[in-house]
């Protein structure tokens, strides 16, 4: 997807080696534009999955998952949290996720209100690295025996080993911009 790789270069900011920040259109101030043009292609490359339900991890995840939705016919999002809170239902499907860019493992849950063994799922996330989110939210949609129709991913960063650890799964992976390496502050796509 050629409109976000030039994205990514004019705006991303690299910190480090292994660090993309593209908060000014991701996932701190959103380009809404991008996002329909994201949609658009997710709806494209899922087009033969009958897909039910979108599933994504708050916060970053839960904008694009929305837009992408309206692409598959207005589908319900659903997104797993990853705090305990009053107003959240006490029977929940729950996954142990380690956050790359936090550095630490929390928990994420979502209700079992929202997912059953009917549903057809497509899992929407903003970044694949180590693939932990994913396949944290492939684990809750096996909890709920639903069907994980596959993983859209917004960037992936093909130097970490996320897309193999979803596809040992059985599960189809497909990235908008694949960053092969950065490197002398520089993303080198691939």
């Amino acid at each position: 997807m050629e409109t976000l790789k030039n994205k990514i270069l004019v705006e991303g900011t690299i910190i480090g080696s292994e660090i993309l920040k593209v908060d000014s259109f991701l996932n701190h101030q959103i380009d809404i534009n991008l996002f329909n043009e994201i949609g658009k292609e997710f709806k494209e490359r899922f087009a033969r999955h009958e897909t039910t339900k979108i599933l994504t991890v708050e916060a970053s995840g839960i904008g694009i998952a929305c837009i992408v939705a309206q692409y598959f016919g207005n589908i319900p999002v659903v997104f797993a949290k990853k705090h305990e809170a009053a107003n959240l239902d006490s029977d929940t499907y729950e996954a142990d996720v380690f956050s790359f860019t936090k550095n630490k493992n929390y928990k994420i849950r979502a209700s079992k209100k929202y997912i059953n063994s009917e549903d057809k799922i497509l899992i929407i996330d903003d970044f694949l690295a180590n693939g932990n989110a994913a396949l944290g939210l492939v684990e809750i949609v096996r909890q709920a025996l639903a069907e994980v129709v596959g993983v859209g991913i917004v960037i992936e960063k093909a130097f970490q080993d996320g897309r193999s650890r979803i596809e040992k799964e059985g599960i189809k992976v497909e990235s908008l911009a694949i960053i092969k390496s950065i490197k002398d502050n520089k993303v080198v796509f691939k």
